[in-house]
């Protein structure tokens, strides 16, 4: 018998702690070396400003390399401006999202849902699917579900459920928002540095200015400072991935 050497122990002890827990090993070693050329990103949220708040820093950092990268809005953030009528509402927040993409350099999808009365039934999972799917994703990021809003909660289940009809076929990630107040129990598996795009994250986010956006970045602000403690580097975001699908590394 060979001897067992303390990285070795180590090493085996990780296997099969992933092996247990159900977590990536890329998450507990070196990512798969990036996939070669370029493919489709979907980031999936609830109203205006989450994707962007959320992992506006990766959508960046995907866009810069080459990749074709979709903010998808389940809702135009109808019922967020106080004193607005509904229309009047989304007209103001999705031109706010259309500047936000702009600035991250990605494309904005909107899904058709209301903002407050978001709705899971048969007829939606079904709308949602066929909307997703037509984009051909590789790679698609969406809310975690442990959330104290029920519009991130409903984008979060949405995409799982377009994901599991895809047959599990690209890649999932769960972001995370508001830590403490709106997301909850969220244990990264993966990280993104986001220092050499943080400026242009936070002018994304600024862009919703409906949205008193210095309080909101403020929080992300310090997320990114906690992340990055993680992480090893000055700002960055964190994810969790499901395991049962694709995997496609990180920038």
């Amino acid at each position: 018998m060979g001897r067992i050497t303390r990285r070795g122990l180590l090493g085996t002890s990780a296997s099969a702690a992933a092996g247990i827990l159900g977590l990536p090993l890329a998450s507990l070693a070196e990512d798969q070396p990036a996939e070669k050329g370029a493919f489709k990103v979907i980031v999936i949220g609830g109203h205006p400003d989450d994707p962007e708040s959320g992992c506006g820093g990766t959508m960046a950092r995907l866009s810069d390399l080459g990749h074709d990268v979709v903010a998808m809005y389940l809702t135009r953030g109808e019922a967020g401006i106080r004193g607005k009528s509904a229309d009047a509402a989304a007209e103001i927040r999705s031109a706010e999202a259309q500047e936000a993409c702009k600035i991250l350099k990605v494309r904005p999808i909107f899904a058709g849902q209301i903002d407050g009365a978001t709705e899971l039934n048969s007829a939606r999972y079904d709308a949602f699917a066929k909307l997703l799917l037509a984009e051909k994703p590789d790679m698609v990021f969406t809310q975690w579900p442990i959330d104290t809003h029920r519009d991130h909660r409903a984008a979060s289940l949405l995409a799982f459920d377009a994901w599991h009809r895809a047959g599990q076929k690209f890649a999932l990630y769960y972001y995370e928002v508001d830590a403490g107040s709106q997301t909850t129990m969220f244990r990264p598996t993966h990280y993104v540095d986001i220092t050499s795009v943080e400026e242009r994250k936070r002018a994304a986010c600024i862009a919703h200015k409906s949205q008193s956006p210095e309080g909101f970045y403020g929080i992300h602000s310090r997320m990114h400072d906690f992340r990055g403690l993680e992480h090893g580097c000055k700002y960055a975001e964190a994810f969790v991935h499901h395991n049962q699908g694709r995997t496609v590394s990180l920038p």
